[in-house]
């Protein structure tokens, strides 16, 4: 089956207003959404008027070849463990937001965790195309684009 003939599948990691675009904005431009959040305190919004699912578990999201999986906020403590189990899987790309002037928290998180460099960059960021993206919409817009661009085997402006 082909890239373009897919299912396609976006997991948006933590609980955000970033997030929450992820999860409207995507709905619209084909992904199944999935909501992954380890701490349930942290949902008062529940239950969502934009995507498919809501989940306490990155596994139970069922990323596959076809998944792309964004960690929305890089202040989080789990942030090593998570990447960790999503860099073991078969996901299609794997990213977390941040300011790509600063080496994330999640590399020291993941040399912490004993992975090798060689998996520590297969995590990206900054994420998304240079649009100078502020908000939370932007965010969602600028990431949105960049995983189509991706998808598709285009360099969609990803240079920072």
């Amino acid at each position: 089956m082909s890239d373009e003939l897919s299912p396609r599948r976006l997991i948006a990691v933590f609980e955000s207003p970033a997030a929450e675009m992820l999860a409207r904005f995507g709905v619209e431009l084909g992904f199944q959404t999935v909501l992954v959040e380890p701490d349930p305190s942290r949902l008062g919004g529940t239950p969502r008027p934009h995507g498919d699912t809501y989940v306490s578990d990155l596994w139970a999201a069922h990323p596959d070849e076809h998944t792309d999986i964004l960690l929305t906020d890089h202040h989080r403590p789990e942030i090593g463990t998570l990447l960790q189990e999503a860099l073991a899987g078969k996901s299609r790309w794997i990213g977390i937001v941040g300011n790509p002037r600063h080496e994330g928290p999640h590399v020291a998180a993941l040399r912490e965790l004993g992975l090798p460099e060689e998996e520590i960059g297969r995590v990206h960021r900054p994420v998304g195309l240079n649009i100078g993206s502020r908000t939370p919409p932007e965010i969602a817009v600028a990431v949105l684009a960049g995983l189509i661009a991706d998808r598709n085997h285009r360099p969609g402006g990803f240079e920072f």
